[in-house]
């Protein structure tokens, strides 16, 4: 497969889980998930920023993402993919990697707060890659990708994401650029 065929295929497989992510911060707000609940160190479990209402829009919005590219994928309108879902496949992996993108977002602010990192501080790898290596990892018994697919979204993935956090925040939707 050469790397324009890697690239493509890597970004069809992981955008539902990279509209999730983004989707989460912009329309998110309201009751956080941990409900102000504090863990058995005395400090919140997740915090503020996830919440009830982003972890809903981002697992609406990644699924509905991927039955769209379901739908343009199977139609052959974008050419085809190294992998092939009918439209029912398509939501279910959508779903799955909305959810593990959630939960991998969720997962990197429990570890931010047990090291004392304050909501909305950087933490670099983990901000970057903890969504992904989730999505992937939640989604991988019902769509398994490649390594080299893995490799590729682990190079492009911070790019994507540094510069999609600088356009929310020109936008708005962040009060950080990072």
């Amino acid at each position: 497969m050469n790397i324009i065929q890697l690239l493509y295929n890597s970004l069809v497989y992981i955008l539902p889980a990279y509209i999730a992510n983004a989707s989460a911060c912009i329309f998110g707000g309201g009751t956080p998930l941990d409900a102000g609940k504090h863990f058995i160190d005395g400090k919140r479990i997740i915090g503020n920023g996830v919440t009830y209402k982003g972890t809903f829009f981002g697992l609406l919005c990644g699924t509905i993402v991927a039955v769209l590219e379901g739908i343009i994928i199977n139609l052959n309108i974008m050419g085809t993919a190294a992998f092939y879902f009918n439209t029912f496949e398509w939501a279910y992996v959508g779903f799955l990697l909305s959810l593990g993108a959630l939960f991998g977002d969720m997962f990197g602010s429990f570890i931010k707060r047990r090291i004392g990192l304050a909501q909305g501080r950087p933490a670099p790898i983990l901000d970057q890659l903890g969504f992904v290596v989730f999505a992937i990892l939640f989604a991988y018994l019902i769509a398994p990708i490649s390594f080299e697919m893995v490799v590729m979204l682990i190079i492009i993935t911070p790019i994507i994401h540094l510069f999609g956090n600088i356009v929310a925040y020109k936008l708005g939707f962040k009060k950080v650029w990072w």
